[in-house]
């Protein structure tokens, strides 16, 4: 059932772009979401710097490098993930899964076993066990969450619908 929400005042388009991860070394994360996760890279790569990025991120001499990557399963104008390193990057501690906040990217794929050896293999973590429940009136979900080698949370997903 498709529940439509008026929204008063706005008269225009509108479709989700992208999420954005800041990385310590964007090149090897975006790799890892490449090799892992069938992304692939959307041209060109950023460089990006100057007033008018510190004005609109709010971060004092921001600059800046990364690119996008098209998510599987979305074709040439899906969303993407946007992977950029700051020159100046201000270091977290790790998220936990129930932390305010986003809290994770989500993929589903035919085998959650072979995907989360994948992501230990190339230099993630599992966070959590691979997990079995049924969902009312959806199906049988499998699913574990684990770590991107930075840390970030990403759940893997499959669901059994019949």
């Amino acid at each position: 059932m498709l529940i439509r929400v008026p929204v008063r005042g706005y008269a225009g388009f509108m479709r989700y772009a992208h999420t954005n991860v800041v990385a310590k070394d964007w090149r090897g994360l975006a790799q890892f979401y490449v090799d892992v996760f069938e992304c692939r890279v959307k041209p060109p790569e950023r460089e990006q710097s100057g007033e008018w990025l510190a004005r609109g991120t709010g971060v004092p001499n921001a600059s800046l490098a990364g690119v996008h990557l098209l998510l599987p399963g979305h074709g040439d104008a899906g969303p993407t993930l946007e992977v950029f390193g700051y020159g100046d990057t201000v270091e977290r501690a790790p998220g936990k899964a129930n932390r305010q906040g986003y809290g994770h990217l989500a993929f589903e794929v035919e085998d959650v076993q072979a995907v989360a050896e994948k992501v230990v293999a190339h230099g993630g973590s599992l966070e959590g066990a691979i997990t079995r429940h049924p969902v009312d009136g959806v199906g049988m979900l499998t699913f574990v969450y684990v770590r991107d080698p930075e840390g970030n949370i990403v759940e893997i997903q499959s669901w059994d619908r019949g």
